[in-house]
């Protein structure tokens, strides 16, 4: 009776694959749009699923932007240098990651950009650079090694005066990792979480054994190669959406922490990595460093894969980026 138990147990569960349909949910968020794509035989239990995974980003954004001035992380530029701060568990986790990844990439992702991120988004908007000094006193305030986190106290000491943070380039890709936790809890493994160019993938779909992801570089017409994959993460950088022309020079968002100003090489990367939260701030620093330091990028624990693609590399005198204290 044994072999004819096994047989039908497997018929039902064949049956449960198939009845699997594929449901999306969008909603706007950290500046871009978020989806959940899932897989489920109920719409209403994968729309309740998909609610509770936007609330871990949404939570993600409340604390970690900077473009909330009541945001926790905005609230620490405002902090007395060499007092310790006492940090929320998500934030701590956030600093914690970005400065291990700091020092990983010699400083090519640097999560104390934000008086330099403020001063671009103003000369973006005035499509006007800024003066050496003013770019000088902004360059004064940055540098990852100028904070220090303890873990028994979950508390964070900043280290020099009117220092501010940008984690621009972690926080989509580590809600959305959040995001897929939430889902699988829920009982959706067979999850796609998007947030602009970041992808966060569970297992594959029903009827394939991974996601179809586009890549998209320079352009935005069509898709530079389609990768299948599955349990992983997709982080594309580069300026296809954002970048401005300053006195005749094109400038990435993406900012250059040697000079302060945003990329003028044009590059894209695209990283696959375990998470996001690795994956997302080291397609930025994989453009920062240009194509000769991604080698080593793609032997930091966890990466899978760094893809770059080049219209113009950083120029030779332009290689440098801040090295570990």
């Amino acid at each position: 009776m044994m072999p004819i138990r096994v047989s039908f147990l497997s018929l039902l569960l064949s049956t449960a694959v198939v009845a699997a349909e594929k449901f999306t949910f969008e909603r706007p968020l950290m500046g871009t749009r978020f989806s959940v794509v899932c897989y489920a035989e109920d719409r209403s239990a994968a729309a309740k699923a998909a609610k509770a995974a936007f609330a871990r980003g949404e939570e993600v954004n409340q604390v970690a932007s900077d473009y909330l001035p009541d945001s926790e992380l905005s609230q620490l530029g405002q902090k007395t240098p060499h007092s310790p701060i006492t940090l929320s568990p998500l934030l701590y986790d956030l600093l914690d990651h970005s400065r291990t990844l700091a020092e990983a990439t010699n400083g090519a992702f640097d999560p104390t950009l934000g008086p330099l991120t403020k001063l671009w988004r103003t000369t973006r908007d005035s499509m006007r650079l800024p003066d050496a000094e003013t770019l000088r006193r902004a360059q004064e305030s940055v540098g990852w090694q100028h904070y220090t986190l303890d873990p028994q106290t979950r508390s964070i000491t900043l280290l020099k005066k009117n220092m501010a943070f940008d984690l621009g380039g972690i926080a989509k890709g580590y809600a959305a990792d959040l995001m897929l936790d939430s889902m699988i809890t829920a009982g959706f493994p067979r999850t796609m979480i998007t947030a602009g160019g970041d992808i966060r993938l569970g297992d594959g779909p029903t009827d394939r054994a991974g996601w179809n992801v586009a890549v998209q570089t320079f352009d935005p017409a069509k898709p530079d190669e389609i990768l299948t994959l599955a349990n992983c993460a997709v982080s594309t950088s580069g300026d296809l959406h954002q970048s401005v022309k300053i006195e005749g020079v094109t400038y990435s968002h993406i900012l250059d922490p040697a000079t302060g100003l945003g990329l003028t090489h044009r590059i894209a990367v695209t990283v696959i990595a375990d998470h996001g939260k690795r994956s997302d701030p080291l397609a930025t620093a994989a453009c920062v460093v240009g194509t000769d330091g991604i080698s080593s990028l793609k032997k930091l624990p966890g990466v899978r894969d760094v893809k770059p693609r080049v219209l113009q590399d950083r120029p030779p005198e332009k290689r440098s980026h801040p090295s570990k204290p």
